[in-house]
């Protein structure tokens, strides 16, 4: 598994997970919209740690800089 996704796409990832485990858990906290934003969130977190995403390599978009673009 390559990683996808680049440095800025990491850190709007970082910053857009903060906000939405903020919203889910204190302003719809314990409300299945809640719920569903911390999901969300948690899925922007995990991508932006681990550097890939699964939906850009279904649609061959790579945010990343490799070796040979440079």
């Amino acid at each position: 598994m390559k990683t996808n996704v680049g440095s800025l796409d990491r850190l709007i990832r970082l910053l857009l997970a903060s906000v939405l485990f903020y919203l889910g858990l204190f302003l719809y906290g314990g409300t299945v919209l809640g719920i569903s934003i911390v999901v969300a969130g948690s899925v922007l977190l995990v991508t932006a740690l681990v550097g890939f995403c699964g939906l850009y390599s279904l649609l061959g978009i790579q945010t990343n800089q490799t070796k040979e673009q440079l």
